[in-house]
């Protein structure tokens, strides 16, 4: 993974080969909308095909990419880099990295972030769908004898999608951006057909076209606004995918190839609909001579599977931070490059993916219906984003307080006013990813309070590294020759496992370390700020292995790069202590029945730590520890 630092450091030259890979990633999603968003304006909301209304609406489309694309994060959300890193959760992060960990604003800022990471969830459910399905649609352009071929062409694509992402994208990504490329200028060419054909569109430039269309038809005009959103979708990748390439990549992507084919396109088809209103129910593809449709419909596709990838992809390494910074079970995670940190794939948040993509096809078997559950996770991640990077600019930067105001109002009163559009889509479909961003955030929150408890509990029984030393000096046991390390989230107290070995076979190792493992609030910690080692004496270590929130804590590798006086760290000839807790309900726990439940079942299919943190398995021993909760 390519930080930021690093893209600024390669020079000019790396920004054209970067940002050409950047379309496959970052300008997938947003690239696509113009498959059904000009057309949705129409269809969803009913309103007549009218000179006023399309260039109303074509010039809340222009002025929208504008202001928020072009203003909001390529000239300031890109600013707001963790080290590199960028996304909601770097995002929150950044923002909570030098508050203490409680009180009312860590708790506001740790919940908008994991909200806004909940909600990016929908986001990958229903993007594949709509695109795909969108894509396919075509078919009936050419004829209705491929209508009942629509929706078991678009599983069979979405599932293909879902099966090869076992293997990984590096293989694919070479030629992502080459055919994103191409996509970016058939669209563009499309577009400036139709336009040339009739350049009278080109004033939707007049923001005041925008005015008139809510003016005429006002609380129509406002519902619009839902729709309006759906070629804004995608947005948010441009800061998610910023630690891939690096803002001036993305910045050169968006300005030199992006905008200007998203533009024409949107114009072309403004200019086809006001001289043919009946194109209006496949608007993109009638932009195409009939000899092009079958290609046309070929390279849609493709483009969707691209942007749906960028979005899956996404997916995982959202889950692996969440994984790294606690607010997610551990989870099975298979690199698929030995070159590329960041490609990751996650069996179990794909197959699930898969299902839930599938199930939103089968309940909204056409892009139009489907359109309804769009939008609205999206323009709350975005809200959430304004609202986050105004605390960066209090926080982190020190701007004034009328400074900040200044800059964030318009951005706020614009995402607030498509979010609060998009909520009336909730009984069309809207609820769809707001129950699944409820349901992600409730089984976070449940499992962060059950690890926290745990720990409290932990805490509060064990003892003292100072009481343990002095009872084996008093005492001195049985010592064998070796190795051991024990995982251990406390550093005050000596890990359970220990006591437990201890207090059954009466011997300890000739050397024991206790190894705390922490995720720091930075994506990376470089090679040699990781380790930090603590001599306790009579034989006893505390080391501490610190990761970024995008790392991938391979414990054997990082102690193999330590020294301790006469102590072999070699992984094959140390034994690792690890405990698996099962756990007793305490009825007088602040935990309630029902989350306890969650927490027990999530424990119990949590990924093993020993393959989680890269440990030879004929080297581990796992001690078994109830646990009242």
């Amino acid at each position: 993974m390519m930080s930021t630092d690093s893209t600024q450091k390669s020079g000019r030259f790396s920004g054209l080969p970067l940002a050409l890979a950047a379309l496959g990633v970052v300008y997938g999603d947003i690239g696509t909308s113009p498959l059904y968003a000009l057309r949705v304006c129409f269809t969803e909301s009913g309103l007549p095909v009218t000179p006023t209304n399309v260039l109303g609406i074509v010039s809340l489309i222009i002025w929208s990419l504008l202001l928020l694309i072009t203003g909001k994060y390529l000239s300031l959300v890109l600013r707001a880099d963790n080290k590199g890193e960028g996304g909601v959760l770097a995002l929150m992060a950044l923002v909570r990295r030098d508050m203490p960990p409680s009180g009312a604003r860590y708790a506001t800022v740790v919940m908008f972030g994991l909200f806004g990471a909940a909600l990016l969830y929908g986001d990958g459910l229903i993007t594949p769908a709509i695109s795909v399905l969108s894509a396919v649609e075509g078919l009936k352009v050419a004829t209705p004898v491929f209508s009942h071929w629509v929706l078991p062409v678009a599983l069979m694509v979405l599932t293909g999608l879902f099966w090869v992402q076992r293997r990984g994208t590096h293989t694919l990504g070479a030629v992502f951006g080459r055919i994103m490329l191409l996509w970016f200028a058939v669209i563009a060419v499309l577009g400036l057909a139709q336009l040339w054909a009739d350049p009278k569109v080109l004033a939707a430039f007049n923001p005041m076209h925008g005015v008139a269309f809510f003016l005429e038809n006002r609380w129509h005009g406002f519902l619009t606004l839902g729709a309006v959103f759906l070629a804004l979708t995608g947005g948010e990748a441009l800061y998610a995918d910023m630690g891939h390439f690096g803002r001036v990549p993305i910045r050169l992507g968006w300005y030199t190839i992006v905008l200007p084919a998203l533009l024409l396109n949107y114009l072309g088809q403004a200019s086809l609909l006001l001289r043919d209103p009946e194109a209006m129910h496949s608007l993109f593809y009638r932009l195409a001579p009939g000899w092009a449709l079958y290609p046309l419909v070929g390279l849609a596709t493709v483009a969707t599977v691209i942007a749906s990838q960028a979005v899956i992809s996404g997916t995982f390494s959202l889950t692996r931070q969440a994984v790294q910074l606690g607010f997610c079970p551990r989870l099975e995670i298979v690199h698929t490059s030995d070159k590329t940190i960041g490609q990751v794939y996650l069996p179990a948040v794909n197959w699930a993916m898969w299902a839930g993509t599938v199930a939103l096809v089968l309940g909204f078997p056409q892009s139009d219906r489907l359109a309804g559950a769009y939008g609205i996770a999206v323009s709350a991640t975005m809200l959430i984003t304004s609202i986050m990077i105004f605390l960066v600019m209090r926080w982190r930067w020190g701007w004034s307080l009328p400074v900040a105001i200044l800059v964030s109002v318009p951005f706020l009163v614009v995402d607030s006013a498509f979010f609060a559009s998009n909520l009336f889509k909730i009984k069309d479909g809207g609820w769809v990813p707001l129950l699944m961003a409820t349901t992600t955030l409730v089984i976070v929150l449940i499992w962060h309070q059950g690890r926290g408890l745990l720990a409290a509990k932990f805490a509060a029984e064990s003892i003292s590294p100072e009481q343990f030393l002095a009872s084996i000096a008093a005492k001195p046991p049985h010592r064998v020759d070796g190795t051991a390390v024990y995982l251990t989230g406390n550093r005050q107290g000596i890990p359970r496992t220990l006591l437990h070995n201890f207090k059954h076979n009466k011997i300890l190792h000739r050397h024991n370390v206790f190894l705390t493992i922490a995720t720091e609030e930075v994506p990376f910690v470089p090679e040699g700020e990781r380790a930090s080692v603590e001599d306790l004496g009579l034989g006893f270590y505390w080391v501490k292995l610190c990761y970024g929130f995008s790392q991938d804590p391979n414990v054997p590798q990082s102690l193999k790069a330590l020294t301790l006086p006469g102590v072999a760290l070699d992984p094959m000839r140390t034994t690792f202590f690890l405990g698996r807790e099962t756990l007793l309900f305490d009825p007088h726990s602040p935990m309630r029945p029902w989350r306890k439940r969650i927490f027990s079942f999530l424990s119990r299919n949590a990924h093993d730590a020993s393959k989680y943190f890269h440990i030879p398995p004929n080297r581990v021993i796992e001690v078994g520890i109830q646990v009242q909760l």
